[in-house]
């Protein structure tokens, strides 16, 4: 089975044949790449298999997942498409290699937080955990998609007060959503713009350690 998108796997160093690892599944922001998330997860590969997705579409310098039509909101169509994509891939991550399907967690920087949230909502039980730094959740998503329970699920969710693309409230505004639908949620405010600090980029790995089962 070939894999329906692009992408760079890293593993314990030691791979048990009689066990199964957690993953995580990590996707970048617009105009970047596969690669610049690596660093972002760097040292975790020995309690997941970290799978690090590249966006289908190209995006100078790098690459993207969706199109926008206004601002914080994506072309409809193309963003259905990353959906689905993301969601075979998870399907033929599960397939072959040896994760625990009980244990997927999704990580997400901007474009990679906003479908980490979406694919959250669509695929509910799936998804055990998920970390979204700087995104927002489209209206459409919230309003028209087929949103699966969330009660069982963990977020880490991260903003920066001084956001100067996607605004501080949005991160406000998911925290807000996801309580609301049952989750539990971590949400981590930064002195900071679209970006992630050495501070966040600490919370969050600690809280992706604390939250998988060893």
């Amino acid at each position: 089975m070939n894999s329906p998108m692009t992408y760079e796997i890293r593993q314990p160093k030691e791979v048990d044949p009689n066990k199964t690892y957690p993953a995580l599944f990590v996707m970048h922001g617009m105009g970047s790449n596969e690669q610049n998330m690596l660093s972002l997860v760097n040292g975790l590969e020995e309690e997941f298999y970290i799978f690090s997705i590249r966006g289908h579409l190209g995006q100078p310098p790098g690459f993207a997942f969706f199109t926008i039509e206004g601002y914080g909101k994506p072309h409809r169509e193309v963003f259905d498409q990353a959906v689905t994509k993301l969601t075979n891939f998870i399907d033929y991550a599960s397939e072959q290699y040896p994760i625990d399907s009980s244990q997927l967690y999704l990580l997400g920087f901007s474009q990679g937080a906003i479908l980490s949230m979406t694919l959250g909502l669509a695929l509910g039980e799936r998804i055990k955990g998920i970390v979204a730094l700087s995104g927002y959740i489209p209206g459409f998503v919230r309003d028209e998609y087929n949103v699966k329970s969330v009660k069982h699920m963990s977020l880490f969710i991260s903003h920066g007060e001084m956001d100067q693309v996607l605004p501080f409230e949005w991160g406000v505004a998911n925290n807000e959503y996801f309580q609301g639908l049952g989750a539990t949620v971590t949400f981590k405010t930064y002195q900071e713009g679209h970006t992630v600090s050495l501070q966040n980029h600490n919370d969050y790995r600690e809280w992706l350690l604390d939250s998988v089962e060893k």
